[in-house]
């Protein structure tokens, strides 16, 4: 019986022992298959399927409008034709039906492709037209070829205010203007999905925690508003083609928010003449123009006097009604400076001295004040450093160091020499006779108001930097009204709505090649505010280089100019005419 029995628990024992190395083998390649699959090893890894995919979901770049809500730069799907190389048997003759069906050049698509003929994506059309995928989508399947859904940045008012703008890349970032300055808050946050997937390539399962979703950029409302700025455009370009002139720059704020409102300029180029004027970017687009407002400062001549008359009568080195000798138009100062005026006058008032524009008066005023006060004069009212408006590329202007500063810096900045001021600072300054005396912060976002009061909100940012006593500010606002009743202004009151209170200039051209100025080649320019008792906006115009046989002087032509913007600007604000209130003296 046991004999029996023996070679039946030597196959029990084989059998139990086989079923546990086989159990034990098992487990040993389950546990080896889950450590190749979580720890699969450096060489290993390189060749291994990943099973977890993860994709980018763009986030949409924010809009940007202008102050009442008008879109002025928004984003839209677009399409772009691809190619993959590698499925392509004759790019030759690829090349030849898209040039035939899309209109374009087929030696251009084909140096894109041959170049990458190994590779799997090539952008053939970066954009094409809505005709353009009509035709696609009627084409007949082509191996290789395809469209792709791609951003695109459009501004629907076309040009208008394009450098203001700016420019986004192909890559949704700002390449210029507000586009850059506010790429940031722009360009949102872009979100994520992790998900597994079968050897396919197929989405098996997403986990809850796997999507994230986009954050679309924010909608920012700037202070231009895109009316006053085709207007301001449409009136420089006409001066400055009328004129034959280099280029102009047109500036528009509002005095008592600091908003800006329209900033624009032109470059003309003059065939045999070198011009004053350039901006490479902006012929390449005008999008990538230059903020010439803010960057390219120059000398302003008699517009800058006012600041100076008001330093000069706050101080009391000057009384209001004193008369000074004005020697006839031909003055030497104490140092032996000899300084003329256009016009020659026997005397003059200190308020006429403004009025007729005397450098002789002005220089006597300067010889009066002390280095340092006149320095501090021009520190007050902003000049000689930037505004901190945000935008790229603004400077500081120029302003002679107080280690340089002599006798002829003192005379010659009294009436608007050996200094150099950018066109946001001078409309800035000129904001304090519009005013109390304080200059404005200047704001290219737009400013809020509450929604029942209609008052502004200010914030702890809303600082204001006083240059001049309220009084003084008030009386050369005055002054500078008889400017254009009495003054260089009345060739272009004749055409004013409004009562404005302006000064112009017209200073000769810097040499930058031999040094000094040319005689016959002027920078005209022409600074306004208006309606006189309530000022609603200042608009500045720089016209560079005219013609001088068509005409040259500021009050001629940029006068014009600053008068149709600002008639035109307050109408469409709807500010109601306060002409027939003083005394105008038109003719």
């Amino acid at each position: 019986m046991s004999d029996h029995h023996q070679p039946t628990n030597r196959v029990s024992n084989v059998a139990r022992w086989s079923v546990a190395g086989l159990i034990l083998c098992f487990i040993f390649v389950l546990a080896r298959i889950i450590q190749l699959e979580t720890s699969p090893g450096q060489r290993l890894a390189q060749f291994a399927p990943r099973t977890e995919s993860s994709r980018t979901e763009p986030a949409v770049r924010g809009d940007i409008l202008d102050r009442r809500g008008r879109v002025l730069a928004t984003t839209r799907i677009g399409r772009r034709l691809f190619a993959d190389p590698s499925l392509i048997e004759d790019s030759y003759n690829l090349a030849t039906l898209i040039a035939s069906r899309f209109h374009v050049n087929p030696i251009e698509v084909d140096k894109r492709l041959q170049p990458r003929l190994n590779s799997r994506y090539v952008v053939l059309i970066p954009l094409l037209t809505d005709d353009q995928v009509a035709t696609f989508r009627a084409m007949p399947t082509v191996r290789g070829l395809g469209l792709e859904d791609v951003p695109v940045r459009v501004r629907p008012f076309g040009d208008v205010g394009a450098s203001f703008i700016g420019k986004v890349g192909v890559d949704q970032s700002g390449l210029s203007g507000m586009e850059r300055v506010l790429n940031d808050a722009l360009t949102g946050n872009a979100g994520r999905l992790r998900y597994l997937r079968d050897v396919q390539r197929r989405a098996m399962w997403i986990e809850p925690v796997g999507y994230q979703a986009a954050e679309d950029g924010e909608t920012l409302r700037l202070s231009i508003d895109v009316e006053i700025q085709r207007i301001a455009e449409e009136e420089l370009t006409a001066a400055v083609d009328h004129y034959e002139a280099g280029g102009g720059r047109v500036i528009v704020l509002d005095p008592s928010t600091g908003e800006l409102l329209a900033m624009c300029n032109v470059v003309r180029n003059r065939a045999g003449r070198d011009s004053f004027a350039t901006d490479p970017g902006k012929a390449i687009d005008p999008a990538l123009g230059r903020l010439r407002c803010v960057s390219d400062p120059y000398e302003p001549g008699s517009t800058f006097k006012p600041f100076v008359w008001a330093a000069a009568t706050e101080l009391n080195v000057v009384k209001p009604k004193e008369i000074l000798n004005t020697h006839n138009g031909l003055y030497r100062t104490s140092k032996g400076r000899r300084i003329r005026d256009s016009h020659g006058h026997d005397k003059l008032d200190w308020e006429t001295i403004l009025i007729k524009s005397s450098n002789i008066g002005m220089s006597q005023a300067a010889e009066r004040m002390s280095d340092r006060q006149m320095r501090d004069a021009i520190n007050r009212f902003g000049f000689g450093r930037i505004t901190g408006c945000g935008l790229p590329g603004e400077t500081a202007g120029i302003v002679t160091s107080a280690k340089n500063w002599t006798h002829y810096s003192q005379t010659s900045v009294s009436f608007g020499q050996e200094i150099a001021v950018t066109p946001i600072q001078m409309v800035r300054a000129f904001s304090a006779f519009a005013k109390d005396g304080t200059l404005p912060t200047i704001r290219t976002f737009a400013v809020e108001k509450d929604f029942i009061s209609g008052e502004l909100i200010r914030s702890q940012a809303w600082v204001e930097q006083r240059a001049v006593a309220e009084s003084i500010a008030l009386q050369t606002r005055y002054v500078l009204r008889r400017v254009m009743t009495e003054g260089t202004g009345r060739y272009a009151n004749k055409n004013a709505k409004y009562r404005m209170f302006a000064k112009s200039g017209t200073p000769q051209m810097p040499n930058r090649t031999e040094g000094g100025y040319y005689q016959d080649r002027y920078l005209p320019n022409f600074i306004a505010g208006a309606p006189l008792e309530k000022p609603r906006l200042v608009v500045l115009c720089v016209i560079e280089d005219p013609d001088r046989s068509i005409g040259h002087f500021g009050g001629i032509v940029a006068g014009p100019v600053v008068v149709n913007v600002m008639n035109r600007a307050l109408e469409y604000l709807g500010v109601a005419s306060d002409l027939g209130r003083d005394f105008d003296n038109r003719n």
